[in-house]
């Protein structure tokens, strides 16, 4: 198998620390986002929505969206578990990853994407066609990320971690989000004491430098 990927790219982090903290190891294939490697011909017919990661089978079948490769490898390598090991944990983990999804990730995507130089007219991601940057989707976007933290503080002051009371793949992309807000101008360590103590706590563990 081999994983189509970008170091640069959130989503493939969030991969990549989810098979870290697996202790697996798997081939990947670098793609360039800013050089649009991703639109090529050549990629698309590995993926046709262009996104990054992407996850190639043996047999060729292919896997996209990072969540969907990352419970791929949980239920070949149940240990560490991390989505949940109970129906209660499992809904709870799921409602708070999906939440670091839509109001991190998200968020911060539209003050990056609608604002950096490389994505003038790429500013919907994976898509062939030409979309100019707006100027107040970024606003928008900024304002949604300053919020995201002000939550996300919140809840670390009520669990020690974003999932509960163990690590788990919310963490993962409560995490990359908190690192991805960097690149608009948001330090997550100037957003609370909670925050500030979970935040230092992950960069501690080794699959924050995967």
């Amino acid at each position: 198998m081999k994983l189509y990927d970008c170091k640069d790219a959130v989503n493939g982090r969030r991969v990549r620390m989810f098979l870290a903290e697996k202790d697996v190891d798997v081939p990947r294939e670098e793609i360039d986002i800013g050089g649009g490697e991703n639109l090529s011909d050549a990629y698309r017919q590995v993926n046709p929505a262009g996104l990054i990661p992407c996850l190639r089978l043996d047999d060729g079948q292919v896997i996209g969206e990072s969540i969907a490769i990352c419970r791929f490898f949980e239920a070949l390598h149940p240990e560490p578990n991390l989505f949940g090991k109970t129906p209660k944990e499992a809904a709870v983990v799921e409602s708070w990853e999906r939440r670091m999804e839509r109001e991190g990730i998200l968020s911060i995507a539209y003050a990056f994407r609608e604002t950096t130089p490389v994505f003038r007219n790429r500013a919907v991601p994976g898509s062939p066609r030409e979309f100019a940057q707006i100027e107040a989707l970024a606003e928008r976007g900024k304002v949604l990320s300053e919020d995201f933290l002000t939550m996300l503080d919140a809840r670390l002051g009520e669990s020690e971690y974003v999932g509960g009371d163990r690590f788990t793949v919310a963490d993962i992309t409560g995490f990359v989000s908190c690192g991805f807000a960097k690149w608009i101008g948001l330090d997550p360590a100037n957003h609370g004491d909670n925050i500030a103590r979970w935040y230092s706590a992950m960069k501690t563990r080794p699959s924050s430098k995967a």
